[in-house]
């Protein structure tokens, strides 16, 4: 299958696949399930390139084994947060907002949104599989893949991490500052930084996904300034004390030694 061909049969599926997530969230009464879904979605367009399209097969085995390790990793981590503890609170107040005139809303802008980045984030995993050239894996292949497994490692132990912190009742009202995150206020958005540039370096290696870095570029927005680091700051500053004094120490988003004083 040709590169556009697969793009337009990709961006059909994950069409299929929002709208359908869409009509359970709105039997359950839980725009959040969109979030639990975000990885698994990755996790399905890779393997659909992998079936679909015809590039070398070292390759597309190794961006399809990366897409469903970090995928996967993520899913099961925000069902494990998330289910069965009620719609999220941003979404709640969408919902209040919007009345009755959300449930169509949200499928525009929620779940076509979601679909519709996901698609353009996963555009190096799409044409770099569909690139037979080089046929074997080379130094930006590996390269890539070192950067991926640092970012892996950060956002897993980070979550881990945090995730001890917060289970720990003499924690409770306080501010996380510990392991990862003495270091970088956000190890598990970095860590997702460096899994899709370490992917798109991946892609690199074919020679004709460059224009493609339209992925990752998209995704240190989202995590940097739009869905990630900050809004989730503007949030912890109003409701967590310390928290301003953690930030005036703590590197924003890439790791380095905290500030004294």
């Amino acid at each position: 299958m040709s590169t556009p061909g697969l793009l337009a049969v990709e961006a059909g599926l994950v069409l299929a696949l929002v709208t359908a997530l869409w009509g359970v969230s709105v039997a359950l009464r839980d725009s959040s399930i969109v979030d639990v879904f975000w990885g698994s979605g990755f996790v399905v367009i890779a393997w659909a390139a992998f079936a679909l399209a015809a590039g070398s097969s070292d390759r597309r085995l190794l961006l399809a084994a990366l897409v469903t390790a970090w995928g996967l990793r993520l899913t099961f981590h925000l069902a494990r947060r998330n289910l069965g503890k009620g719609e999220d609170p941003r979404y709640a107040a969408m919902r209040r907002r919007h009345g009755d005139r959300w449930p169509l809303r949200s499928l525009v802008v929620v779940f076509w949104l979601q679909g519709a980045l996901m698609w353009i984030v996963s555009l190096p995993v799409q044409v770099a599989m569909s690139d037979p050239t080089p046929t074997g894996l080379g130094a930006l292949d590996w390269g890539g893949t070192a950067l991926w497994a640092v970012g892996f490692a950060f956002e897993s132990v980070g979550d881990l991490q945090l995730g001890r912190f917060k289970a720990d009742p003499a924690n409770r009202g306080k501010v996380m500052d510990r392991g990862l995150w003495r270091y970088t206020r956000h190890p598990n958005y970095f860590g997702d930084f460096c899994v899709w540039w370490g992917i798109w370096l991946v892609a690199l290696a074919t020679g004709s996904a460059w224009w493609t870095v339209v992925g990752p570029a998209l995704m240190s927005v989202l995590l940097i300034r739009v869905s990630g680091a900050a809004l989730l700051e503007r949030s912890l500053i109003q409701r967590r004390e310390g928290y301003a004094d953690y930030v005036a120490r703590t590197s924003a988003f890439f790791p380095w030694p905290p500030r004294s004083g």
